[in-house]
């Protein structure tokens, strides 16, 4: 049974959100990782936001690279301006010599208007820094909320998908295994044939050889490539992973050696196999464990 709880690493959401004074756009993104490395792009003259988002994101995730970006702007009246008071003087002064120039060379001049100084380059200058960042906070973490939400249900949604997949691959790999066993017994004859057929030319090539002896090296040649303990193990690890994907949650780590337990038995089964067949089933084996391995990458 498979269970929709199982997790991936891939996922995306983005959130537009706004303030008086603010709008604002979150996005964040997540791929495969051995462990949670989040990397953040935040504004950082907002007081307590890096550690107040880190904390949120490891609520909703435990595996994965995961890249959260925020872009801040102020939004229709909330540029807050301050006087630069050596700058309105060098403005002042430079006036005063344009007016005077031009009085003396006969040239009127309008009247200038504060707003018009205001306006000139290095007059005033933004103070949003010194501004009280509390409730500009409050409104980016209630906002973040919904954005991980989004972010977790996309998690969700690729890890049920996975699940279904890694469910059929691991159904695959039992009936491989179920084929492999049945090749494995039909094989029986062969071998007994070919350690007879063994036993008999060494015996006539070498008259003076303790038959017992030879009949002894040849059972341990037998044993060595007999596959009941490695169709075992893939019995038991189908079990395994199956118990694994019914559990579902973080459980990307199991499933990782879980994929070299089950690589190391196809291994062993094709180079123990003595036999075409069961060397063609050991291979199809392999293929789909890497398969399977591929999906568990993106488990988390």
């Amino acid at each position: 049974m498979v269970n929709a709880s199982l997790v991936s690493m891939t996922g995306f959401a983005t959130r537009r959100g706004s303030a008086p004074g603010f709008d604002w756009t979150w996005e964040i993104r997540s791929v495969n990782g051995k462990g949670l490395d989040v990397r953040l792009r935040l504004p950082d003259w907002i007081d307590g936001l890096e550690p107040a988002v880190r904390a949120a994101v490891a609520k909703v995730a435990e595996r994965g690279n995961i890249t959260l970006g925020l872009r801040l702007a102020r939004g229709a009246g909330g540029e807050v301006l301050k006087v630069n008071a050596g700058g309105l003087d060098a403005a002042l002064s430079a006036l005063a010599v344009v007016r005077a120039r031009a009085e003396a060379a006969g040239l009127p001049l309008a009247e200038t208007s504060a707003a018009a100084i205001l306006s000139l380059r290095g007059v005033t200058e933004a103070g949003g820094e010194a501004e009280d960042t509390a409730p500009l906070l409050a409104a980016l973490l209630a906002d973040l909320d919904p954005l991980l939400a989004d972010f977790a249900a996309m998690r969700r949604a690729e890890g049920s998908a996975l699940a279904g997949v890694i469910a059929r691959q691991t159904d695959r790999i039992a009936a491989l295994a179920a084929e492999a066993a049945t090749a494995a017994e039909a094989r029986r004859p062969e071998m007994a044939r070919s350690l007879s057929e063994a036993l008999a030319r060494v015996m006539a090539s070498a008259a003076e050889a303790d038959p017992a002896r030879v009949a002894q090296e040849l059972a341990l040649l037998a044993v060595k490539a007999d596959v009941t303990e490695e169709l075992d193990r893939l019995e038991a690890h189908v079990g395994a992973a199956r118990k694994l994907l019914a559990a579902g949650g973080a459980v990307g780590r199991k499933f990782d050696f879980l994929m070299q337990e089950f690589m190391r038995e196809a291994n062993t089964l094709c180079s123990k196999s003595g036999n075409a067949g069961l060397t063609r089933i050991g291979l199809d084996l392999k293929h789909v464990i890497d398969q399977m391995r591929e999906q568990v990458q993106n488990v988390e």
